[in-house]
């Protein structure tokens, strides 16, 4: 079950709430040191880096039109790659952008719950696993998630992105 919001920061509250309006059942942690980076997450988290959820936001460089890839830590997005599979080159855009399509600060992402409606796509490789740990809306909060049921609750489509 997702922890009470009172005890959450209010970023992460409202991915609580996002999880529970999705019909994901989570247990968010605050954690005491950083979980901004892939390597500081699976420290804290007591886990492989292959296990993080990294949430990047990309737009397609013709339509502007927003992207989330969910990678794994331990990956990096080969964004040739990618635009193939997505039909249009890629392009980052800046953190301020990232936060308003998201409402959510770089290092706390989480894989749902963001201002505008992002097309998701999800690293294969984190489907070779049975929980991985994605942000929980701020840089030190974080919970774990069956990927699986995550791609299906948001309507990812599995990709290979590395």
């Amino acid at each position: 079950m997702s922890e009470t919001t009172r005890e959450l920061p209010a970023s992460s509250a409202r991915v609580a709430e996002a999880a529970r309006r999705l019909g994901l059942t989570i247990s968010i942690a605050v954690h005491d040191r950083p979980t901004r980076t892939a390597e500081e997450a699976a420290a804290a988290c007591g886990t492989g880096v292959e296990r993080i959820i990294k949430s990047l936001v990309f737009e397609g460089a013709d339509t502007g039109r927003p992207y989330l890839l969910l990678v794994a830590g331990n990956n990096r997005v080969d964004e040739k790659k990618a635009a193939a599979t997505l039909g249009e080159a890629l392009r980052r855009p800046d953190a301020g952008k990232v936060r308003a399509l998201t409402g959510y600060a770089i290092g706390g992402i989480p894989p749902f719950g963001h201002a505008e409606t992002l097309q998701t796509f999800i690293d294969a490789d984190l489907l070779a696993h049975d929980l991985v740990w994605a942000a929980a809306g701020t840089p030190t909060t974080v919970f774990p998630v069956d990927p699986r049921r995550l791609a299906e609750a948001t309507g990812a489509t599995a990709i290979t992105v590395a």
